[in-house]
């Protein structure tokens, strides 16, 4: 499991006996906070910074353990910050500000100068917070007694978020084929990606996947579509359809595991060697967690991997949608947002169906996909998008609801959704902001767990929602 590691300040001015507390109040705290968040992270007391040395060759260990995804700090008493300096300027990871106390009461009848030296948090973090602010360093403060519930739940978002960014530095993203033609948004720097999120986009041609089908085997397919009956209903007599999606989902995951690979993309202008376009394939592998994005979309391929990861553990789905039509019945304007096929089982609502009809794109065999009715609740829709000299997040508030008639000619997952503050404003302003068509939805994740990636990665945001106004809309 990943691991922050807890960094206590201090210094040696109050003596041993001082220290020595100190040490047993933050193993107490993260025993504490290990028995909270333990189904989340695990948490490591490191060595009390005393010394530049000390917080030197604690930031090390930071930095060369792949299973720390980043660390929490606190100043128990006093902690001269100019002893911060070198350790700080070694980590690269996502750092926590804990700005809490050993005690949440003051001992009124008994507090003395030994107790006032001992537990200075309000005069230690003050240091603490001039050196992270002075270096400029990316940081989350939270404040609070920490084992109050709202501290512990700030101290779990940014548990989420710092794996997001941990896998986000391990994300491989599979291009099959490039970008598709004379599309603008999809496209984008990705040498820029890399460096800003450690994402590595790295192209092969689809005859890749395409040779690694030819060498499936009938026992292998037979294998996938019998996980496929358990999962799915069966709606179709073109078994062989569902077999060729079987065929390809079988490639992808030998290409994946052996090229370590965290999310892809496909092009439906570049599908030589394949006789469908990957749909039941695609939206089998979102469901388990590998980021995708269709014509090429990198950016969004990887930034859904990314999301995924966050909301790991939580209740509801993540995962790629794609903006299509609206329905603008005045004061109940909803969008029907899916895709030709590529939308992620965990969006289903009831079971999915296997169903096979044709594509008017692409100019290929009927491609057998998942047809089903989206869940319903309040979530978030996002994208990031490419400006050139900075890359930007948009986040707008949603509530996903039932479609409102049955759709029967729609052979597609069909997910709708309410904009925030409404339809005018919402979809104006996120035309302003220049969001993309192509978007990561979840009803797990909330604003707040956006806006502290954004923060944390050094990203600008956009945020959509109840709070936005026509007057915000001049502002963009």
């Amino acid at each position: 499991m990943e691991k922050l590691y807890f960094i206590p300040g201090s210094q040696d001015l109050y003596g041993r006996e001082c220290l020595q507390s100190v040490r047993e109040d933050c193993q107490k705290m993260t025993d504490f906070l290990n028995q909270k968040l333990g189904d989340v992270i695990r948490i490591e007391l490191l060595p009390t910074v005393e010394t530049s040395e000390i917080c030197v060759e604690d930031m090390k260990k930071v930095m060369v353990d792949d299973d720390c995804v980043g660390v929490i700090t606190w100043m128990h008493t006093f902690s001269p910050a100019k002893m911060w300096i070198k350790g700080l300027q070694l980590l690269q990871k996502p750092l926590l500000h804990l700005h809490t106390q050993a005690n949440e009461k003051l001992p009124y009848d008994s507090i003395d100068m030994d107790f006032m030296n001992l537990n200075q948090a309000a005069h230690g973090d003050r240091e603490y917070g001039f050196i992270l602010a002075k270096l400029g360093i990316r940081h989350e403060v939270v404040a609070g007694y920490y084992q109050h519930e709202a501290v512990l739940e700030k101290i779990r978002r940014f548990a989420q978020v710092a794996k997001a960014i941990g896998l986000s530095h391990r994300t491989r993203v599979a291009t099959f084929g490039n970008n598709m033609r004379d599309v603008a948004v999809t496209d984008g720097n990705r040498l820029e990606c890399e460096i800003k999120y450690g994402w590595e986009v790295k192209y092969w041609g689809i005859g890749e996947i395409a040779d690694l089908a030819g060498q499936v085997t009938d026992d292998e397919i037979d294998a996938k579509m019998a996980d496929y009956e358990s999962r799915y209903t069966m709606a179709t007599d073109n078994v062989e359809a569902v077999r060729t999606q079987a065929r390809y989902q079988i490639a992808f995951e030998k290409f994946i595991a052996a090229n370590s690979v965290t999310a892809f993309t496909d092009n439906f202008q570049d599908l030589h060697g394949l006789s469908q376009l990957p749909g039941l394939a695609a939206q089998d592998l979102m469901a388990k967690g590998i980021g995708f994005g269709p014509e090429g979309d990198y950016k969004i391929s990887a930034f859904s991997s990314v999301l995924m990861k966050m909301a790991e553990g939580r209740r509801g789905a993540t995962g790629f949608i794609e903006d299509y039509t609206y329905d603008l019945t005045p004061g109940h304007e909803l969008e029907l947002a899916s895709h030709m096929l590529e939308v992620p089982a965990s969006f289903a609502a009831t079971k999915p169906e296997i169903q096979v009809h044709p594509l008017g794109i692409g100019g290929k065999d009927d491609p057998a996909r998942l047809v089903f009715d989206g869940v319903t609740g309040d979530g978030i829709q996002c994208t990031l998008i490419d400006l050139g000299d900075h890359f930007r997040i948009i986040c707008a508030d949603i509530e996903l609801v039932k479609q409102p008639q049955p759709m029967p000619k729609l052979p597609v997952a069909r997910i709708m959704y309410r904009h925030k503050p409404n339809f005018e404003i919402g979809t104006a302003a996120w035309c302003y902001a220049g969001g993309a068509h192509h978007s990561v939805v979840s009803t797990a994740l909330k604003r707040e767990d956006i806006a502290l990636f954004a923060k944390l990665t050094g990203t600008e945001l956009v945020t959509i929602g109840d709070d936005t106004t026509e007057a915000d809309l001049a502002k963009m």
